[in-house]
């Protein structure tokens, strides 16, 4: 079988071979690197593919002429050390006044409205099916890939095992291209179908293999879920994946409030939760004017200030962290459901400011990160990504230094840390 491969995916064996997951010294160019990831395809990945039930004929078609991809993103050469990039470049952790920039969710929201009317018989059907609300499916839609009308140009294949044999995270992927493999062999995928982005995302709703897997649904009748062609597998597959992820029906994802200045920032957070009617007990009112929902009062609710005091501040539901399952950003989830309440019900921008905040380098962010993990708080790791987490933890570093509580990272920290 080795050499039967070996033949097929014209892989030029080393002199040094392969042992499990070891992978030889520095690589010097990309003839270097395509050998290596060869013999790792033959060596490594393919007895790992055969015991899950992958046949060698998938495994071949699928790797058939595939290199790897040097441009992608958070790669690491083979041999060197694993460093927290400089820069960050998705866009959910840059700038909030860019990423909610009118121009960008406006189109979403636009789009969003037609097809709100135009598939509105699919959108109830995905609804009764999972208590998800069908403004949400169509906002993450909207993002994720222009309704379907964005570019999807990468082989997916190319991706992913670029990425299970040299990102950062490359155990991840690993998972991830084998489960694409299993699309192939056991859920009648076609292979020329497997297109993704550069992040290994696929199709329309832009699943992972995984939650191919595990959350893709058949809305059209045919049996096969096609997230790359069929509207109605696409939005019962996004209606899907956030059932299967816990969406509490008949709850909101969160509301925007204006908070009391006796509020501290560093009481966001998930773990820090408590019943929406003790928030507004606080003096936490809606920017709107409007109560709380009666049926939301006796519901759990966490304070929520993506960029500190620089920013709206929000007090939203579970539905909201089930939402960050599709995407870890907080933005992301805030900007689904803002778009998605403005499809269906109108509206306008958030009525708090976005601060110049969110243009540091992910690598400062990451040392700032560093000294409090120094200090004993929890920043939920050095990966220079200012989550919960780290927010609170500077609003309670600089509360017990005698500053202001701004719970965001500021290049004034650096030298501080």
């Amino acid at each position: 079988m080795l050499d039967y491969l070996k033949k097929t995916l014209g892989i030029l064996v080393l002199t040094a071979g392969l042992a499990g997951n070891a992978i030889p010294a520095v690589a010097q160019n990309a003839a270097d690197i395509n050998n290596q990831f060869q013999q790792w395809l033959a060596k490594d990945l393919w007895p790992e593919a055969q015991r899950i039930g992958v046949r060698a004929d998938t495994f071949n078609a699928a790797f058939a002429g595939v290199k790897p991809n040097l441009d992608l993103p958070d790669l690491i050469v083979p041999g060197a050390k694993k460093k927290v990039p400089k820069k960050q470049r998705q866009a959910e952790f840059r700038s909030p006044s860019a990423y909610f920039a009118e121009n960008i969710i406006g189109g979403v929201i636009s789009g969003g409205k037609q097809r709100f009317s135009k598939y509105s018989s699919v959108l109830k059907q995905v609804e009764r099916q999972t208590g998800v609300p069908g403004r949400i499916i169509l906002a993450i839609w909207g993002r994720e890939s222009a309704f379907g009308n964005a570019k999807i140009p990468y082989n997916a294949f190319e991706v992913l095992g670029t990425k299970a044999f040299m990102a950062s995270r490359k155990d991840y992927f690993r998972g991830e291209v084998l489960a694409a493999l299993q699309m192939v062999e056991k859920k009648n995928v076609s292979i020329n179908a497997m297109r993704g982005s550069w992040a290994g995302a696929l199709g329309q709703p832009q699943f992972m293999p995984t939650s191919y897997l595990a959350h893709a649904r058949d809305f059209d009748g045919d049996r096969v879920p096609d997230i790359w062609n069929s509207v109605p597998d696409t939005l019962g597959s996004i209606g899907g994946y956030l059932a299967d992820k816990g969406w509490i029906k008949g709850r909101d994802w969160g509301f925007e409030v204006n908070l009391p200045n006796s509020i501290s920032c560093a009481l966001e957070g998930p773990d820090q939760g408590q019943k929406i009617d003790d928030w507004a007990k606080m003096g936490i009112i809606r920017v709107n004017g409007k109560p709380f929902p009666s049926h939301e009062l006796r519901g759990e609710g966490y304070l929520m200030l993506p960029a500190g005091w620089f920013g709206p501040a929000f007090i939203v539901t579970p539905n909201f962290f089930v939402i960050k399952e599709y995407n870890k950003s907080d933005l992301y989830a805030l900007f689904v459901g803002h778009a998605g309440d403005r499809i269906q019900f109108g509206g306008s921008a958030f009525s708090g400011n976005w601060g110049k905040v969110g243009g540091m380098y992910r690598s400062d962010v990451a040392k700032i990160q560093r000294g409090l993990e120094g200090l004993g708080y929890d920043v939920g790791g050095a990966d220079g990504l200012p989550g919960f987490k780290t927010r609170r933890s500077i609003g309670d570093w600089q509360q017990k230094n005698g500053l202001a509580a701004k719970c965001f990272p500021e290049p004034n920290l650096i030298a501080k840390f």
